[in-house]
């Protein structure tokens, strides 16, 4: 048993032909998402395309080995990932155009994707999920009570124009909150393409609210949606799902089992469990009470304190705050000093309600398990 690294030498000289799309071609696609192609994969609107092999020969031309080895991103080994399956025979002639990557402070929103040519006559088009940015990060909060979220919308308006004059049938999925697009751009779809889409894969995404998920659009589409999690999942039991889950085994403990390239694969499929473990059923039980306890005003007052705080040292990267914490400690503690009395009191209710959730989850969990 070993994960997506060791399946791509155990079965990459297997082409599709020989071994048809599945579940871990998915995530190995929706890995390879998590690089910056920028000046490497042709643009969205541009009729130029570029083989994955290609692609990994030019990425490595233009970055620092060295320098990407001193990332210290929750996402450094993607590179080095994308380049074992680019020598690959499965995978380094897949066709990689219409790269898009978008971070938008004053927006808020951090998008990037690009559609990937199958062998099988099939496009797969990978979302990325929350990246290193503070401002990606500061979306995902904003779920919890702005719908939708400026991704979102880019998701959707990127699968209505980028393959629209194509017959292909599609694919889509991400991991993280690339999973989240892949669905939401499914769901908003043009009728002709969604007539084309085969599968929608969420790898470890969360949902969404329950007017979305009670909508007649989603409800169409969710039979075509693929949601896979780990054991110990965290991100992927945020907000509403009404998906059945495919539950897989991880390396990792805790919540680093959220990094796929963790999950467990034997031949080519995942290595499955019957449920979650009661740790994850705690925290989401924790979580969604205590999100949906909250006003979408108390949740945007909530998200917007803490972010201030968490930028007050000027870092624009979770790398930027791991690097100098001491600043960051400095910084953070200098913000919440000059905080307004009434808002430091909000800051500390929302916490303290969180802990008292935690707490009442943890008892309900025991209980039942006795």
């Amino acid at each position: 048993m070993g994960g997506i690294e060791d399946y791509i030498k155990w079965r990459g000289d297997l082409t599709f032909e020989q071994s048809a799309f599945n579940e871990v071609d998915n995530l190995v696609l929706s890995q390879i998402a998590y690089v910056d192609f920028k000046n490497i994969i042709p643009a969205a609107g541009s009729k130029e395309k570029i083989t994955l092999r290609q692609a990994a020969h030019d990425f490595f031309d233009l970055n620092d080995e060295e320098e990407l080895q001193k990332v210290t991103s929750f996402i450094r080994e993607a590179p080095f990932f994308m380049r074992i399956a680019a020598e690959s025979r499965r995978f380094g002639d897949i066709v990689l155009s219409d790269y898009a990557d978008v971070t938008d402070d004053h927006e808020e929103k951090q998008f990037a994707a690009f559609c990937a040519e199958l062998p099988d006559d099939t496009y797969y088009i990978a979302f990325r999920g929350t990246d290193d940015t503070i401002i990606g990060w500061k979306e995902d909060f904003n779920m919890s009570f702005i719908r939708p979220i400026p991704s979102q919308l880019e998701a959707a308006e990127y699968v209505n124009e980028t393959i629209k004059y194509s017959r292909r049938k599609i694919r889509l999925g991400g991991h993280s909150k690339g999973g989240n697009l892949a669905i939401y751009a499914a769901v908003k779809a043009k009728p002709s393409l969604k007539r084309r889409i085969i599968a929608v894969y969420n790898n470890d995404g969360p949902g969404f609210d329950r007017e979305m998920i009670e909508s007649e659009e989603y409800r169409r589409m969710l039979p075509k949606i693929k949601t896979i999690v780990p054991e110990h999942s965290v991100v992927g039991m945020l907000l509403e799902h009404d998906e059945k889950y495919m539950i897989v085994k991880s390396s990792q403990t805790g919540i680093m089992q959220h990094d796929a390239m963790s999950w467990q694969v034997c031949g080519n499929r995942f290595e499955t469990v019957k449920s979650v473990d009661r740790t994850s059923r705690m925290l989401n039980e924790a979580l969604s009470n205590w999100i949906n306890g909250l006003s979408h005003t108390q949740r945007s007052e909530f998200v917007e304190t803490l972010f201030t705080i968490i930028t007050s040292s000027g870092a624009v990267n979770l790398s930027d705050l791991s690097a100098d914490r001491f600043n960051f400690a400095g910084s953070a503690l200098k913000m919440y000093s000059s905080l307004d009395r009434e808002t430091k009191i909000m800051l500390r209710r929302m916490l303290k309600s969180l802990t008292g959730e935690f707490d009442k989850a943890r008892k309900m969990i025991n209980n039942k398990s006795k």
